[in-house]
């Protein structure tokens, strides 16, 4: 496993990273986590942990511009849930949650990926192919009989046969 990178806050506001000894900005740092890099941030001086500091600053920024994640509704019951005796449940939750969301996520893109296969247009023409033979197996029609069964099958075939002609003809004049 690789080592946790270290990046350091100074007092202008500035972000070190001590990996690539150079500046880097929040941007820069909201790269590291979409990569998944191990990281903390902290303080040049006090050596004190700011990386969940740096991490609330990111999701406030990222909250303001865009689609955000959180309505208030959930930051307000959120914020009633500090301090209760239920804090550590609900911090054990939202992570469990957020794991399996992951999770779900990986296998959602693993799953497409399998789908996809190699080539992008081979994919599309056997889902056409499937789905032109589920359309002619839905509607009981073979090449030769689509234009038949498709003024039937809107006008519902089943009823035809049962209400004799008059409704029949009735729906052609209408």
């Amino acid at each position: 496993m690789s080592e946790t990178r270290v990046i350091k806050k100074y007092p202008n506001r500035r972000l070190y990273d001590t990996a690539i000894s150079s500046y880097i900005t929040l941007a820069d740092v909201k790269r590291l986590v979409l990569d998944g890099v191990d990281f903390e941030v902290v303080d040049a001086k006090t050596k004190a942990d700011l990386t969940r500091s740096i991490l609330l600053q990111i999701i406030s920024e990222e909250e303001e511009g865009g689609e955000p994640i959180f309505s208030s509704d959930l930051l307000a019951q959120i914020i009633r849930s500090y301090g209760g005796n239920m804090q550590n449940m609900l911090t054990s939750y939202l992570e469990k949650s957020m794991e399996m969301w992951e999770e779900q996520q990986r296998l959602f893109h693993e799953r497409t990926r399998s789908l996809m296969g190699g080539d992008p247009m081979e994919m599309l023409s056997q889902i056409t192919e499937r789905n032109l033979a589920m359309w002619q197996a839905m509607s009981g029609f073979s090449d030769g009989g689509a234009r038949r069964g498709s003024s039937s099958g809107s006008g519902g075939g089943s009823d035809k046969k049962g209400g004799g002609s008059s409704s029949g003809g009735g729906n052609k004049d209408d």
